[in-house]
């Protein structure tokens, strides 16, 4: 009786608000390096690293920050980069990240309020990463959504730009693609 009280009042609480959740927005992709070496790519400011970013700055500690400039001009101390800030993470394993200063001229700043990001890090068979990115707490609203998009679309670009770096250097990659041309001249 207590809960159906709770969940009762809880949706009047989101109904009033109008705060309704929307689904999380999810990215996955595979790289061809070891867990260790792609989750370097988005945790160090190493200039071989970056995790797709033009310039990166990480402070790997809960509280720190990660801050990303994907743009070709501008600095990291300029109004552009997303500056996210650590919530937690599990070293080669996970790394949860919320937006703690969006750029100057990104169009919904002000929906990023209450939004996180999740992103996952786990071996795919041998010198193979699965990357999955999370993001979290949006809205129905239309700021909300289009905020949703466009990090469902740069997610996307990142993961894939990373993935090129690597490709196709584990051996079933290679014998996958040597044995697709192989089909293909038949």
């Amino acid at each position: 009786m207590k809960r159906c009280l709770f969940q009762a009042g809880l949706c009047a609480i989101l109904l009033a608000t109008g705060a309704a959740a929307a689904e999380p927005q999810v990215t996955e992709g595979f790289v061809n390096a070891p867990v260790a070496e792609v989750w370097q790519l988005f945790t160090t400011s190493a200039d071989d690293a970056k995790g797709g970013a033009a310039q990166a700055h990480v402070d790997l500690r809960i509280g720190g920050e990660l801050a990303a400039y994907y743009g070709a001009k501008g600095e990291l101390g300029d109004r552009e980069p997303f500056v996210n800030e650590i919530l937690a993470f599990e070293p080669q394993r996970m790394l949860a990240l919320r937006v703690k200063r969006a750029p100057a001229s990104f169009p919904q700043r002000n929906a990023l309020d209450g939004l996180w990001t999740v992103l996952y890090f786990t071996a795919a068979g041998e010198d193979m990463t699965h990357v999955r990115i999370v993001g979290l707490g949006y809205s129905d609203e239309p700021a909300s959504q289009a905020a949703r998009g466009f990090f469902a679309r740069s997610n996307r670009s990142m993961l894939d730009a990373i993935a090129k770096r690597y490709w196709p250097k584990c051996a079933r990659c290679a014998a996958e693609s040597q044995n697709s041309e192989l089909e293909s001249q038949r």
